[in-house]
């Protein structure tokens, strides 16, 4: 009976891990209720997230194999650990998440705006969350499996990506639209890093990067929301970005 109550238990708190998630998409989604065309280029994006685990496995595993192959684990676990969580774990995921959104910018015909890419990136990074959080849930605590579902990770970084590559694109500047990219990127990596035992073991007081890191992605998150209330109501956000006019311009010649 007891174990039929834990899972029970741990079954509810996976589901309402998902609440954050689905409700953050839901509401980008509903911004523009009019806009059919808007409301399926959520969807569509929201699966090129989903779609991001397989590539994110193949490219994780090879350079897992390479680095294993390395003999770093055994002779710097310090440094092997932080190759592992910047490069196998966090440099493979931001790659694959921003691969995915590029993809849906060039295939799309709808005119994107930077609040539009701020709001799609997000989305993409929405859409990988929540499948790898059914596979993080396997063997997982109903403490991290709530954890993961309140702080939405992904959708910050996400955010960070999609916002400045946005802004790059509005001032024509290629070096502000990789900035976001590499933003994500470096919080991503040293989240996981600081979870890992080789962080702790330097000093035990450093288990509050882990915490504060959190509260960040959490942070973000609400950044993304202001931004997307105020920057509604302005056209500098909502005016088409060079690049869709240029690629709209290309289709009717």
């Amino acid at each position: 009976m007891k174990d039929v109550l834990l899972m029970i238990l741990f079954l509810l708190a996976c589901a309402a891990s998902f609440v954050p998630s689905v409700s953050l998409f839901l509401w980008l989604r509903n911004r523009q209720k009019k806009e059919d065309a808007y409301r399926r280029l959520c969807g569509q994006t929201l699966c090129r997230g989903f779609s991001c685990v397989l590539p994110v496995l193949l490219l994780s595993g090879g350079s897992y194999i390479i680095l294993r192959l390395t003999g770093l684990q055994n002779g710097n676990p310090l440094l092997y650990q932080v190759l592992y969580t910047f490069i196998v774990v966090a440099l493979m995921e931001e790659a694959a998440k921003y691969r995915a959104f590029r993809s849906v910018l060039k295939k799309t015909d709808y005119a994107c705006s930077w609040l539009d890419t701020a709001v799609l990136m997000t989305i993409t990074g929405l859409g990988f969350g929540m499948l790898e959080s059914v596979i993080y849930a396997i063997g997982a605590s109903v403490p991290v499996v709530l954890v993961r579902g309140i702080c939405v990770p992904h959708a910050g970084y996400g955010f960070l990506t999609g916002y400045f590559y946005g802004k790059g694109s509005k001032s024509d500047k290629p070096l502000i639209k990789r900035l976001g990219f590499l933003l994500s990127w470096l919080i991503h990596g040293l989240y996981d890093f600081s979870l890992s035992e080789e962080f702790l073991a330097i000093n035990d007081d450093l288990a509050f990067v882990a915490l504060l890191l959190a509260v960040l992605d959490i942070v973000l998150v609400f950044l993304l929301i202001r931004f997307v209330r105020k920057a509604k109501k302005q056209a500098l956000y909502t005016e088409p970005l060079p690049e869709a006019i240029d690629k709209i311009a290309k289709n009717i010649s």
